[in-house]
């Protein structure tokens, strides 16, 4: 009988698969991870170039309302404080995120929270929408036209590629008005970025397992699968099923990064622009994300700019679009799934779900525990 070399293949080296690389190895699991980019920590890979943390695939700031989590992290990293303030830009008029009193103060002219928010109530009962069958009835219904025209509508149509009209109402299920001159983003007790970026956290979480970069697990499949007893999979979720009952739509993600002479090109982290006159929905200034750097105060910047479009094969996926179609889709590869007792399908693509970063570490968790439930019952 053919002995198994490790006890987890893991594939993929992102936040889900170094967390529970980490605790397979904290109770005397062997692992292996095969990563099919040049380099580990998936979409939180950071680079640091002249000092400066690059947010290579997008800007990641960590938050959670979870005490529990934001200890766990910090034994890994050292984590710095970060409050993430965006503004918003439309045809050069400049608002503040999320919304607040700063934002309807310009938008309205008003100064007092009992004046914005009759505002918006009269602009809400005025559009009389009672069942939301669009994306756009549902913000309306939510924040009235104003706030929906300048700020949301346009992006949103940049974002997904689509007419709000065409667009689920579930895509919005909220929108964060704040009454208050607060212009912090997340309502999460712990919020920051770990001190030179995340490649630290990443390190820490994988420590000595061994990997191996640049490789495609299911190009040479059965060899893989042949070292270990049980595999980790975060790829996409389709693509190991071979796509047999179809493929999942995405959204992807286009980064330009450039470089600047300046100390301050764009005076903060994050710069949203909500109208189509401008190609890419936002900015990121990666300085600013970690200022207490030597690179924060460096005579250079570094910008990126970000275009979302439709996936292709050969490009990255990034955002599940969430359809009908795409949900019965994923249901039955979901069953296939659970007919596998030896894969645990994780991640983002693994499950076709957009996780923040604390419900993947969550996620991971949870999957470990069950797994080991399942293994022997109990562990302390």
């Amino acid at each position: 009988m053919e002995t198994k070399k490790y006890d987890f293949l893991i594939v993929g080296s992102g936040l889900y698969g170094a967390t529970f690389n980490h605790f397979a190895r904290k109770y005397g699991f062997s692992c292996i991870i095969v990563e099919r980019r040049g380099h580990i920590g998936g979409n939180i890979y950071t680079p640091v170039v002249e000092g400066i943390p690059i947010h290579q695939y997008g800007a990641h700031i960590f938050h959670t309302d979870k005490k529990y989590i934001w200890d766990f992290v910090c034994n890994h990293c050292d984590m710095v404080p970060f409050i993430n303030s965006p503004v918003a830009i439309y045809k050069n008029e400049l608002y503040n995120l999320p919304f607040n009193m700063n934002t309807f103060s310009k938008l309205f002219n008003v100064v007092r929270p009992e004046e914005a928010e009759k505002k918006i109530k009269e602009e809400i009962k005025d559009a009389n929408i009672v069942e939301p069958t669009n994306l756009e009835e549902q913000a309306i219904s939510l924040v009235g036209k104003t706030i929906y025209q300048k700020l949301i509508k346009e992006y949103t149509e940049k974002q997904w590629g689509r007419d709000c009209s065409e667009l689920d109402p579930s895509i919005i299920k909220r929108l964060p008005v704040r009454f208050s001159y607060d212009n912090n983003y997340f309502n999460d007790l712990y919020q920051g970025i770990p001190n030179g970026g995340y490649n630290q956290l990443i390190d820490s979480l994988i420590g000595d397992t061994e990997y191996i970069l640049n490789t495609d697990y299911l190009s040479n499949k059965e060899y893989y699968d042949g070292l270990a007893k049980y595999v980790v999979y975060t790829g996409p979720i389709d693509e190991y099923f071979g796509f047999d009952e179809g493929r999942l739509e995405w959204r992807t993600v286009n980064f330009k990064t450039q470089r600047y002479t300046t100390k301050n090109y764009q005076g903060n982290a994050v710069v949203n622009y909500t109208s189509h006159d401008v190609p890419y929905t936002r900015t990121i200034e990666h300085k600013f994300f970690d200022r207490t750097g030597d690179g924060f105060n460096s005579d250079v910047t570094y910008i990126s700019e970000e275009y979302s479009s439709e996936w292709t094969p050969g490009t990255e996926p990034y955002y599940p679009v969430n359809t009908d179609r795409n949900n019965e889709i994923l249901k039955k590869y979901e069953a296939k799934a659970k007919s596998l007792s030896n894969v645990i399908f994780g991640g983002r693509l693994g499950t076709y779900k957009y996780f923040d970063m604390d419900d993947t570490i969550i996620k991971a968790m949870g999957d470990f525990d069950a797994f080991m439930i399942h293994y022997n019952g109990h562990y302390e």
